[in-house]
């Protein structure tokens, strides 16, 4: 390794493992048989690169409660991912002339001053398209549902641009409920905002799942954000949908009480742009 302020030009082996590490992870697994995967392997480290990788690290000064202040990264942009020395990630939030500020997705347990951070060069994203419809993630888009691995090919970030007003049609579809009191009541179309507010106990999670329900062959993409309910609550939505067959359009993104603020902060953006995806293919 060649140390240059914060850039390391790296050539070492274990720079290398850790590069081939990162390939094998991304590699869909078609077969489980034992000689196929030492070949999928051998595959990919013959076909990996191997230049000088170049990347900048920093230095953690300070952690608490999920919140990291690090130093160096100099060229590091507002919402670019970096990882930590435990293998979690955390997003920059702040940039100040002398210190930056991520917050953390995941465990902080292990995350000491002085460790090393190392810059992604990647902008927080979350996976998107077909493949998530149907299963329940987190606010990463990491699936919770225990039905695998979900092998996707693009990825949006979770901060992006609203498209502006002249670019967006008028609301002309109907999107109905299934409650008549509502639908005869209160108009609501396709691609518009509409508030659900009550008190505790009232019914707005069963008035928003019958919303869910009542658009079974109507083409409606629904994407559930569940922030800060309990786990219990969240399988109970999932097992309620898989039983009346909305899961097939429905994808359910869960940061509950129990996952750190920063996941819950971020969960209504991973849902949106999980939901821009089918927006921007014209559905």
């Amino acid at each position: 390794q060649l140390r240059i302020g914060d850039t390391i030009y790296d050539v070492s082996i274990s720079n290398k493992l850790y590069r081939l590490k990162k390939a094998l992870n991304s590699r869909p697994l078609t077969e489980t048989g034992g000689e196929s995967m030492v070949a999928g392997v051998r595959e990919a480290a013959e076909n990996m690169e191997l230049g000088i990788d170049v990347f900048q690290v920093g230095r953690v000064i300070s952690t608490s409660d999920g919140i990291c202040w690090l130093d160096g990264v100099a060229d590091i942009m507002f919402g670019e991912l970096v990882e930590l020395v435990n293998g979690e990630r955390g997003m920059v939030m702040d940039i100040q002339p002398d210190r930056v500020g991520c917050v953390i997705f995941g465990s902080y347990d292990h995350v000491d001053s002085y460790s090393r951070v190392r810059r992604l060069n990647i902008m927080a994203s979350v996976p998107v398209g077909e493949v998530m419809l149907g299963r329940v993630v987190d606010a990463l888009g990491s699936p919770i549902d225990g039905k695998g691995r979900i092998w996707y090919t693009e990825t949006r970030p979770i901060e992006y641009n609203a498209p502006a007003i002249p670019d967006r049609l008028s609301v002309s579809v109907p999107l109905h409920t299934g409650i008549k009191a509502i639908d005869a009541l209160v108009p609501i179309g396709r691609g518009q905002r509409e508030l659900i507010i009550g008190d505790r106990q009232t019914g707005k999670t069963a008035l928003a799942v019958d919303a869910i329900l009542s658009q079974k062959g109507k083409g409606v993409i629904c994407i559930y954000v569940a922030i800060g309910q309990k786990r219990s609550t969240v399988a109970e939505i999932a097992a309620k949908l898989e039983q009346s067959g909305a899961m097939e359009y429905t994808t359910i993104v869960s940061a509950t009480a129990s996952d750190s603020a920063s996941l819950q902060y971020i969960a209504p953006f991973a849902g949106a742009a999980m939901s821009e995806y089918f927006m921007y293919k014209g559905q």
